[in-house]
């Protein structure tokens, strides 16, 4: 009987949590994004195995070992723009997320914003070790500069960026220790990911509305899982046809020449998804001020169900429209900013709009 009742209890937590689940009746295709982001995470895991069959983290022969995963390996091709593309997805459906959360105060049930914010720095985390693994010059060149910032620690800093290292420059160890993190960050991930779902049943999915208590709620299936399958199908075609179509749209040209410490590329860059904070860390005069200002730029969504108590969205007014929309597009400026090189007027406009990244939190409480 064991078996049965396991089985059971397997099929009342699915109805539960899929099936039954109460939703407010009046979400939209904004609401998409986390079963879409469940998914991305999923495919990301599972193109990250098979990749792992075939690299070697080793300075040696890992530029080669990519080369050969993409030329000689049975689709290697294709798991290897789906995975490298997948994380541009992935951010892009994450950024999403938490512009429809800042809209539409979702940020109001803490455990779910919180455990969302922890997976976000976790997630920033494990794409930066998998840029840094193909090893070519773009990838050398980030890890030197990014792990570098760490030296603007008092005192601990330079110790601990060799221990980072493994040595004295960023090398085989570095390379070493980078992989196994990489491998290991998307489970915990996976693990906050199901912790940020079981909170978000707790209380139940927001709506346009801000209601806090909206009785008027739909079981999921089929009124919601029809349109996440509409919503999945379209990111999909989407997705597929930039694999297929261009699959190294989004990659730096220099990261397809091996990693050559002797030659410095002309403009250092990140993945266009950390270009933001990027723009942020370069506009800081100071590189003390430049690593907390990268650091608070993140960990300051956090402050935004501390600064509000109650749903606004049913009395948002229009200026308080235009004041997140602003900050929406200071945040598409910012990224903007950070593929372009450190001289006037791109750094002059660079901290303008820091601070105005800024001064947008410290406004936003006001907004009541």
């Amino acid at each position: 009987m064991k078996p049965y009742r396991k089985t059971n209890q397997i099929t009342n937590i699915i109805n539960s949590t899929l099936i039954d689940l109460p939703s407010p009746s009046n979400i939209s295709y904004w609401w998409n994004m986390g079963s879409l982001l469940g998914i991305c995470l999923l495919t990301q895991i599972l193109t990250g195995l098979m990749l792992t069959i075939h690299y070697a983290p080793d300075t040696e022969t890992s530029f080669s070992t990519i080369s050969h995963i993409m030329r000689d390996v049975n689709a290697g091709w294709l798991m290897r723009t789906i995975h490298a593309n997948g994380a541009s997805l992935f951010f892009f459906l994450i950024y999403i997320h938490i512009a429809r959360g800042m809209y539409f105060s979702s940020y109001l049930n803490k455990k779910v914003w919180l455990t969302g914010i922890m997976i976000i720095l976790i997630l920033m985390g494990t794409a930066f070790m998998g840029y840094v693994l193909p090893w070519g010059q773009m990838s050398f060149w980030a890890a030197t500069v990014i792990t570098n910032l760490l030296s603007a620690i008092p005192y601990m800093g330079k110790i601990t960026v060799q221990w980072i290292w493994g040595g004295f420059s960023v090398s085989n160890p570095t390379l070493t220790r980078f992989f196994t993190f990489h491998f290991i960050l998307p489970f915990l991930i996976l693990i906050l990911m199901m912790t940020h779902i079981l909170f978000l049943h707790e209380k139940g999915s927001s709506n346009p509305m801000g209601l806090p208590n909206n009785t008027d709620k739909s079981p999921f299936h089929p009124f919601f899982s029809w349109k996440d399958l509409m919503g999945l199908m379209i990111t999909m075609t989407i997705f597929t046809h930039l694999t297929l179509n261009n699959p190294f749209l989004l990659s730096d040209p220099e990261n397809f020449i091996p990693a050559n410490p002797l030659v410095t590329p002309v403009h250092i860059q990140p993945e266009w998804y950390f270009l933001y904070a990027y723009a942020i860390l370069r506009s800081i005069p100071n590189k003390l001020g430049g690593v907390i200002a990268l650091i608070t730029s993140i960990l300051i969504l956090t402050t935004l169900p501390l600064t509000h108590h109650k749903h606004k969205t049913l009395k948002m007014k229009t200026h308080h429209k235009i004041t997140i929309w602003m900050f929406f597009s200071i945040f598409m400026i910012l990224t903007w900013l950070g593929a372009q090189p450190v001289e006037p007027p791109y750094e002059n406009i660079s901290q303008i709009m820091t601070i105005l990244y800024f001064t947008f939190f410290l406004t936003f409480p006001l907004n009541k």
